[in-house]
């Protein structure tokens, strides 16, 4: 009893600290309606920051404490400069756009971090006074844990006395309720937002501070983080403050429920080691169940408002058609005109074109926004990996069934997830990938665990870059062939007016759930296909290709090209793929390079890249 007295606390303790950075998301959301995946970074940034500051300000209590709360009012001034420099431009704008913005900042930030601090981690120093620890029956429990578990409820009643007792509170609860109304009513919804981000960053800089004595800072504190946030702020409920402390205590207890049982095993595989496959389920299960969460409200899942609608898609003329065929009859010739290295990169290109491809067909043609699309390509990925490493099968066999397991995945997954829209959608899609994810990332026996599979190579025959890549072409360039067929069948065109006027295709007699769930599961289908030409590609299969960063990178790759255009995410993977190999044999800051690129894009050219003939004679005109 001792002992499971001693693991809840310390698991409290780390619920403290998530509640803090998930309560200043929620809070951001509540009002803003921005999906804001940089909001690791400002954790990382406190804790950053913490470690300067303290070591600046004189030692003891004063400059401990102190150095902790001035990180926190830096990073929200640093917020407050986001949101009014950048953000701003992207109230309404759809949650794609919004995560592609805030990603670029995910990138930027770290490599300011890198060239401030360094790559190597930072200790933070010990709690003044708190230093020892308190011994709770024959278990000796940190007294820095014992403050961080107090801390928490004195921030969640320092909220709610703000949001229910001050005017300032009143009118952030009107616009999480109603923004347009509450601007309609003449408050200054620009200085109210930017007092919110403010807040919200600042909650997430003294999370990361509050961290140092636990731990040193890194540069990968960032993404380690937001996936739980997110996992806390959805079950709690979007925009509940007390929904967030909640789902921090059933986090909390869920990793100690899994430690107290660390002798039980499932399918061979310690329940300690499916912690993270339980957190997620819970996610998944809480949106299945209850889309708003346990204390979310129905307003909540209204969508940001879409961008203007784009032009009609037609089929390509003759002369669309000719430079296709040149296109590809180019590519043809490559082999020729190109070395092993160049080869080598043109297969990946072509790759990852199939992986936009699918995701736009999902997102741009059925209206889905997922954030976890790299699910399916990793399932691919590693059906075609196991079966080479466990079964000897021959490659083309691998491949074969490559996009069966990416259909199969977005069978079972889309079932859940088309029944749901906008941003909860999203986060079902997050949920499964990261479900997905864990189970590639810790069952070792099975998958390899974070080695991954090694030594996936190809067929004698396509063991050559020149050999492969040929193979790459003759397989990826059918299936965009045949998902551009698909666009414009029927089906394509009733996805379509689902995607632009669900009410009034429904009355008109479509079936919607049938139509989104197998437009849904066709899109794992090619994206699983473009995993197995991976895993043999590079040699290995790994569960980083399940992970959120490759999910962004997919819908960097279709933002960047157009998400409502078919030629665009191509367009839009060539350019990463060969953007990324370029800077990062020319600086160690392409992160930087390339958010800046994202943001100028976004902001430019929020239609990606395919819109920019018609913005040039806009421009004209």
């Amino acid at each position: 009893m001792d002992l499971l007295i001693g693991q809840l606390l310390t698991a409290l303790a780390g619920a403290s600290s998530l509640f803090l950075v998930a309560s200043g998301l929620s809070l951001i959301f509540g009002v803003t309606r921005i999906v804001n995946f940089a909001h690791g970074s400002l954790y990382m940034l406190g804790a950053y920051l913490g470690v300067t500051l303290v070591e600046v300000l004189p030692g003891g209590w004063l400059g401990f404490w102190g150095g902790l709360l001035a990180a926190a009012l830096v990073v929200g001034v640093v917020g407050l400069l986001l949101e009014v420099l950048l953000l701003r431009r992207l109230y309404g704008a759809p949650e794609l756009q919004q995560l592609l913005a805030t990603y670029a900042i995910v990138l930027i930030v770290q490599d300011v971090a890198l060239a401030i601090w360094g790559p190597q981690d930072l200790l933070g120093p010990r709690a003044p006074g708190l230093r020892g620890a308190v011994a709770v029956g024959d278990q000796l429990i940190p007294a820095y844990d014992l403050f961080l578990v107090c801390l928490a409820p004195v921030v969640l009643a320092a909220l709610w006395l703000l949001l229910h007792r001050t005017r300032w509170g009143i009118l952030v609860r009107a616009a999480t309720q109603d923004a347009e109304m509450t601007g309609a009513l003449g408050i200054d919804q620009r200085r109210l937002f930017s007092t919110v981000f403010f807040l919200g960053a600042a909650l997430a800089g003294l999370g990361g501070a509050l961290q140092l004595p636990k731990g040193a800072a890194d540069l990968h504190m960032d993404l380690q983080i937001i996936a739980t946030v997110f996992v806390v702020v959805v079950v709690g409920g979007l925009g509940s403050i007390l929904g967030a402390y909640l789902a921090s205590l059933l986090i909390a207890l869920l990793r100690v429920a899994a430690v107290a049982n660390a002798d039980a095993a499932l399918f061979g595989v310690g329940v300690w080691q499916l912690e993270l496959v339980l957190v997620f389920l819970v996610m998944a299960l809480v949106l299945v169940v209850r889309p708003t969460g346990l204390l979310g409200r129905a307003e909540m899942a209204r969508s940001p408002r879409a961008l203007p609608p784009a032009p009609p898609l037609r089929p390509a003329g003759r002369r669309w058609q000719a430079a296709a065929a040149a296109v590809v009859a180019l590519l043809a010739f490559m082999p020729w005109l190109a070395g092993p290295y160049s080869l080598s990169l043109l297969s990946e290109a072509l790759v990852l074109a199939l992986f936009a491809a699918s995701l736009q067909f999902a997102s741009g043609v059925g209206g889905m926004i997922s954030f976890g699309h790299a699910a399916y390509f990793g399932f691919g990925a590693y059906a075609s990996g196991l079966l080479v490493r466990w079964l000897a099968a021959d490659m083309l066999t691998a491949l074969a069934l490559a996009p069966v397991a990416g259909l199969a995945a977005g069978l079972l997954f889309g079932w859940f997830c088309v029944r749901l829209s906008g941003v909860y959608l999203a986060m079902l899609t997050l949920a499964f990938a990261q479900i997905a994810w864990s189970l590639a990332f810790q069952w070792t026996t099975f998958t390899g665990g974070d080695n991954g599979l090694l030594g996936v190579w190809p067929a004698a025959w396509a063991a050559s870059p020149t050999d492969f890549y040929l193979l790459t072409l003759a397989l990826v360039v059918p299936a965009l062939a045949l998902l551009r067929r698909v666009t414009f069948s029927p089906f394509g065109l009733a996805l379509r007016a689902l995607r632009d006027h669900p009410g009034r295709a429904e009355a008109s007699g479509l079936a919607v759930f049938r139509q989104r769930w197998l437009a849904f599961a066709l899109s794992g289908a090619f994206a699983g296909l473009a995993g197995g030409l991976h895993a043999f590609l590079k040699g290995t299969v790994g569960p980083d290709r399940l992970a959120i960063p490759f999910s962004v990178d997919g819908l960097v790759m279709v933002l960047l090209g157009g998400l409502y255009s078919l030629t665009g995410p191509l367009v839009g993977a060539g350019l990463f793929t060969f953007l990324r190999a370029e800077l990062l044999s020319l600086t160690d800051y392409w992160r930087l390079c390339l958010g800046l690129i994202i943001l100028i894009v976004v902001i430019g050219l929020p239609r990606g890249l395919a819109d920019l003939p018609r913005a040039v004679r806009s421009g004209r005109r």
